[in-house]
């Protein structure tokens, strides 16, 4: 079951998910929050907040009453961007991702987007196909310099 984030106070829930979601891709890549402290991992509680304020809408994926995924999207210029999905490695592989996907599919089009936008970790290869298998394209890259990964976007048209 997928409900809305409607208040503040449910951060910090939020915020739980995506540290053990991401977790795992820090452990692959080997992210520190000394070498790569903007990983979503580490993210902090006011940056959460930021988004939420700026009108990211939040979404918790929740699986026998039990809080087990996380995402956010945000329409602009008739696209939506969807951030910082997550699921808890241990329920991973059991079709809730592509709920999500489902799920911000319905959404966009409820709200007139065109395409769904998305970034990764380039060399996560495992990711970007599983998002290509989903129907999403490549779109380019991007190197920030105190990153210690490039930034790849992805996008799927609707």
């Amino acid at each position: 079951m997928i409900k809305r984030i409607d208040s503040m106070e449910q951060l910090p829930v939020c915020l739980e998910i995506i540290h053990k979601s991401f977790k795992t891709v820090a452990d692959k890549f080997n992210f520190t929050k000394e070498n790569c402290p903007r990983h979503t991992s580490f993210m902090p509680i006011e940056k959460l907040e930021e988004q939420y304020k700026n009108g990211f809408k939040m979404f918790l994926y929740s699986f026998n009453d039990d809080n087990i995924g996380f995402f956010s999207v945000k329409s602009y210029d008739n696209n939506l961007e969807l951030n910082t999905l997550g699921v808890l490695p241990e329920y991973r592989e059991n079709g809730i991702g592509r709920s999500i996907i489902d799920f911000s599919k319905k959404y966009a089009r409820e709200h007139n987007c065109r395409k769904i936008k998305i970034s990764i970790v380039e060399e996560n290869t495992i990711l970007r196909k599983w998002y290509e298998s989903l129907g999403f394209i490549h779109t380019g890259i991007k190197i920030i310099p105190d990153l210690p990964f490039t930034v790849g976007f992805m996008e799927l048209t609707l």
